[in-house]
């Protein structure tokens, strides 16, 4: 039996079979063919081969299409970040049960996919960023500067204080991307072309000056009679605007940090902090330093590295030649693209920079004025010049003790604050009717408040949070207790739900007083419609609006000199006024437009005065050319970004989201 499977497995047969299932061996992996491959990552973008734009996304042509991967990761952390600024930016109004939706992932995903399409489109284009313009980059962030200089160690603890953390290497890896993003859009930018008519022409239409005279037609509601027909059609017509308001009353536990009892400062532990945080109060020492790149692979075979070396020590020689002119010497023969033009300025430096620790190592062992021997790194060979030494400064514990007390005390208070409402969360997971008992043990008064309404109340019940979790089901229905609900810095409140009324429509017979007041009121803005329409129409056929005015009793005011940013009678209405065409001989203008307070503005434009284009400040023009530039530019790379979209496959991963 053997001999007869194994005559059977060497044939012709089993060959081609063997074949066939090499070929998805070698292409996909034997993993990705048993498992079906990880999937982990939000999207996926898949492009043909720059050499084969064409290339079909048919096999076997698609092993040649590239992809690269927006890692669930990277989604995560940017969803993250974009959570962390809309709680910022809405307060105690954020909803993060509202924020996790699937439109917002969706929304945060799209934005990752359109940057990574923006690079790939960089790097087919060839655009690299160098090492110099990255580090420059980050050091010129204001975050990260102390006294106006750029702080390693600020900078590092800032990195490690992000929600999530992030490393220097990756935070430089982000960078790195952004720029490389977007040098690419700003030659979009830079290949917008705006006309000096495009200028005038939105000079002239955004300074156009209108005189318009205005009638107010106001909604006079008659004390007229209504049927009993007429208030049953209305109120069946409109029964949403006759039910009573959801109600819930809540009892709450309220833990603010504030007012949280706080133990007295030791003077021990503050010295002990500042001698174990003395560089946290001070500068470091600082060297301004200038340097020759001689680049050569860190791959490259002995004989570059060779040629390399020779040549910085030759460099290294001349420099140190007494009379040299190092900026001019680094001008004619480094290589590092970032510095080059500048005669090699790397700027002030410090310890624990973002250079490579040989070149830092090499810059603090120099004297100053000195130029060193060529100094190895990963991008080449460095000759560095040590031009300037700035000493560091430190301040005293006195000088500093204030500052220190102050985040001792913080520290402590949100020590305390994050303790007791862990212990109430646990407490209360052991003893869900608890509730009271809970409080008491802690010394913390249960308070009631309510009934209010959903999407309304003070105080605490107009907190987003709290409306979710006061008319969540689950709170209503059992009176369990909710999670810890945000409602300040440090300040939170844990509550149950203790009394609920749900909306109902109320019946005609005890809301008929406001069906009929309701009822009055459309028919009068109805009428006051009817009656604003007729009037614009007749200034259309050449009566003037004042003399319609004056016999129908209407109030009349003339406007003269309105534009497009005033804001009076109304936005809406100054929008109206400038879409109206510009009135001409046997052709007047007018309009009419719903006021606030229900009442019709009907208008006619009396006259039109283009902006003088040379009266117009030369700097505003030029402000308004560039920002004409930058919408055409915005748009030219919205459409680059569609246009990629098109020629490549993109695969969202929803699980992952």
């Amino acid at each position: 039996m053997l001999q007869s499977l194994r005559d059977k497995s060497s044939g012709w047969v089993a060959t081609v079979i063997l074949g066939l299932l090499i070929v998805p061996f070698a292409l996909f992996g034997v993993n990705d063919y048993i498992s079906g491959g990880s999937q982990n990552y939000a999207a996926r973008i898949q492009s043909p081969p720059t050499w084969w734009r064409s290339a079909p996304a048919v096999w076997p042509a698609s092993v040649l299409w590239r992809h690269q991967d927006v890692g669930a990761g990277e989604f995560r952390e940017r969803f993250e970040q974009e959570r962390q600024r809309a709680r910022q930016a809405e307060g105690a109004a954020f909803d993060n049960k509202a924020f996790e939706s699937a439109e917002n992932k969706r929304k945060v995903l799209e934005q990752l996919i359109d940057e990574r399409l923006m690079r790939m489109a960089a790097e087919d284009a060839g655009i690299r960023i160098p090492d110099a313009t990255v580090r420059r980059e980050i050091e010129s962030v204001a975050d990260f500067q102390v006294d106006g200089r750029f702080n390693a160690r600020r900078y590092q603890a800032l990195l490690a204080g992000l929600n999530p953390p992030m490393t220097p290497l990756r935070f430089e890896q982000r960078m790195r991307d952004d720029l490389q993003r977007n040098a690419l859009v700003g030659q979009l930018f830079q290949t917008a072309f705006v006309t000096d008519a495009d200028v005038r022409r939105l000079v002239g239409m955004w300074f156009e000056e209108r005189d318009i005279d205005a009638a107010q037609v106001p909604a006079v509601a008659a004390n007229q009679a209504v049927t009993d027909a007429e208030a049953k059609a209305w109120y069946d017509a409109n029964e949403a605007r006759y039910r009573t308001a959801e109600t819930a009353t809540i009892e709450y536990i309220d833990i603010d940090a504030a007012k949280l009892v706080q133990a007295p400062i030791d003077e021990a532990q503050l010295r002990a902090t500042y001698a174990a945080q003395m560089d946290k109060f001070g500068t470091p020492e600082q060297r301004l330093v200038s340097h020759i790149l001689i680049p050569v692979d860190a791959k490259a075979d002995a004989a570059a590295q060779r040629a390399a070396q020779d040549k910085a020590r030759q460099l290294a020689a001349q420099a140190a030649a007494p009379g040299t002119d190092f900026a001019a010497l680094a001008k004619a023969q480094s290589g590092d693209p970032g510095s080059r033009n500048t005669g090699g300025d790397l700027g002030w430096i410090e310890q624990g920079g973002s250079l490579p620790k040989p070149f830092v190592d090499a810059v603090f062992a120099l004297r100053k004025g000195a130029v060193s021997q060529p100094v190895k790194s990963d991008f080449g060979w460095h000759v560095i010049q040590l031009r300037d030494v700035r000493p560091g400064t430190r301040k005293t514990f006195e000088e500093v003790r204030a500052q220190l007390a102050e985040e001792a005390a913080t520290g402590t208070r949100e020590r305390t604050y994050n303790d007791l409402l862990g212990a109430l969360v646990d407490e209360l997971m052991k003893n869900p009717s608890g509730f009271a008992q809970v409080a008491a043990k802690h010394q913390l008064p249960v308070q009631r408040l309510g009934p209010f309404p959903r999407n309304g109340g003070d105080g605490i019940a107009a907190v987003a949070g709290v409306q979710a979790e006061a008319f969540s089901t689950a709170r209503v229905e059992d009176g369990s207790v909710s999670d810890p609900i945000e409602v300040g810095n440090d300040r939170s409140v844990l509550l149950r739900v203790v009394g609920h009324a749900p909306s109902k429509v109320q019946p005609l017979a005890s809301v008929r007083a406001q069906v009929d007041a309701d009822l009055r009121a459309d028919k009068a803005s109805r009428q006051a419609a009817t009656t604003a329409k007729a009037l614009a129409e007749a200034v259309r056929k050449g009566k003037p609006l004042a003399t319609l005015a004056s016999e129908r009793g209407y109030p009349l005011q003339a406007l003269p000199g309105l534009m497009r940013t005033a804001t009076t009678p109304t936005p809406q209405a100054v929008k109206a006024v400038f879409s109206a065409p510009k009135p001409t001989e046997g052709a007047p203008s007018a309009g009419q437009i719903l006021l606030p307070d229900g009442s019709w503005m009907v208008f006619q434009v009396m006259a039109v005065r283009p902006a003088d284009v040379s009266a117009i400040p030369g700097d505003q023009q030029t402000r308004m050319r560039n920002e004409l530039g930058v919408a055409s530019g915005d748009q030219d790379a919205k459409a680059y970004v569609a246009d990629m979209r098109k020629r490549v496959k993109i695969r969202v991963v929803e699980s992952q989201l």
